[in-house]
């Protein structure tokens, strides 16, 4: 099953906490501390791997997690780093922000590894906190946490030149017959329901990728038939092969045909209506009236475009193509990539303003503290339960301007205030 769109979350490891210990030896009275840091937190990075061509893996695995940092421990013992977690994705994937729709990864290079969240930074142990003031310090630093961010992934094919036109004018059987590719033929429409890329080899060191897209109809911008869903899969390319059944069969005017399909891919998009094309006139070996032929190529020459009658049935013209598509290769160069946004400005704007403190009282008249200073210090410091880490958090609060809100609040001695699972009166 061909996959080539799907949203997953992503989370980076959380660093460890420091370790907030004592020593305890033999004939040590007074051990000073003596905790270690936390282990970072593991990374979550993107690898494109050339093995894989489709985004099918991620249909029923919807969060992705790179492990945690371990704690710090006593005697100044590390906590250890987390393990990085590598996600395979094919050759051509866009990572974008889910919220936003802002690029952040493009992935387009085979064996291209490249790192979307770091880990949260472990966190310091007591050691980092003593002074000549404060020298059994009882607290340490929490462990950073690891960023998250909702993503979608999008594979766009990395091919040369893209393969369009009507169901049923012969784009399997071309691509089929020119590389080694194996597109299902048949005679009914929509018989190809997925890209398949194939590599054409003329000779030694003159290679070549065509996508065959499934294919498009009237409206397909739209979402008719199959076209919307593979049009972005030749965005990259560099030329457009238009195959046209100039027999008309189907009792189709290629003319129309080839201004139809025109007209979809420059609704779809005007980058890709400009790219340069070749038209293949495919079935010239079932065309009785050669005057229709020469019209819609007296048509293309009016708008610059080269034509090669083909029988691909017959392996007639097929030599040709594949020549002058080489030549035009050589001279077009791929178009420049769309830009990525950092990540760290992404995740930036999905974080939710607060205020510097946020403070309320609840129907049992307990003053609750929260906001975004509240929050930073629960998430920088490891408080313990005793009674010099609980006056040093407090300490570390009223130095930011905790007391002047309550103050403002209207707080007053002997109320009971709350921050966190801390709680305690309230005396100026």
């Amino acid at each position: 099953m061909f996959i080539d769109e799907v949203v997953i979350t992503v989370k980076a490891g959380n660093g460890g906490d420091g370790s907030a210990a004592f020593r305890r030896e033999k004939f040590v009275q007074f051990g000073g501390p003596d905790g270690g840091d936390g282990g970072k937190g593991g990374d979550i990075i993107f690898l494109a791997d050339p093995n894989i061509n489709t985004l099918i893996d991620f249909k029923f695995k919807k969060l992705f997690k790179a492990q945690n940092g371990e704690n710090g421990q006593k005697k100044q013992m590390y906590g250890k780093k987390g393990e990085d977690l590598i996600i395979k994705v094919p050759v051509g994937t866009q990572i974008r922000d889910f919220n936003s729709g802002k690029l952040i990864l493009d992935l387009n290079e085979k064996g291209e590894k490249r790192t979307l969240l770091k880990g949260g930074r472990g966190g310091y142990g007591n050691v980092h906190f003593k002074n000549s003031v404060r020298k059994t310090p009882k607290i340490a630093e929490k462990g950073g946490e690891g960023a998250e961010i909702k993503v979608k992934l999008e594979l766009k094919l990395l091919a040369d030149i893209a393969l369009v036109g009507y169901p049923s004018v012969g784009k399997s059987s071309f691509i089929n017959k020119v590389s080694a590719a194996n597109s299902k033929v048949g005679n009914y429409h929509f018989t190809t329901l997925e890209p398949k890329l194939g590599v054409v080899r003329l000779e030694e060191g003159k290679s070549f990728v065509i996508a065959d897209i499934p294919g498009l109809i009237e409206g397909a911008h739209e979402g008719v038939g199959l076209g919307d869903k593979f049009l972005r899969h030749i965005e990259r390319c560099k030329l457009i092969y238009h195959i046209v059944d100039v027999a008309e069969i189907e009792g189709r005017d290629c003319i129309e045909d080839f201004e139809k399909i025109n007209n979809e891919l420059k609704k779809f998009s005007e980058k890709l209506s400009n790219k340069k094309q070749i038209v293949i006139a495919n079935k010239m070996d079932l065309v009785w009236d050669m005057e229709k032929f020469e019209k819609f190529k007296s048509y293309l020459a009016e708008k610059n475009i080269e034509v090669f009658p083909v029988s691909v049935i017959l392996n007639e013209g097929l030599k040709e193509v594949l020549y002058r598509s080489y030549e035009l290769l050589s001279k077009i160069e791929r178009e420049p990539l769309e830009e990525e946004n950092d990540i760290n400005s992404v995740l930036k704007e999905l974080k939710v303003h607060k205020e510097d403190f946020e403070i309320t009282r609840d129907e049992n008249n307990i003053i609750h503290v929260g906001g975004r200073i509240v929050d930073d210090v629960l998430a920088k410091y490891v408080i313990g339960m005793d009674d010099e880490s609980l006056v040093n958090f407090l300490h570390i609060m009223r130095n930011l301007g905790m007391e002047e809100a309550l103050i403002d609040f209207g707080v007053e001695d002997g109320d009971t205030v709350k921050i966190a699972d801390v709680e305690f009166e309230y005396f100026e």
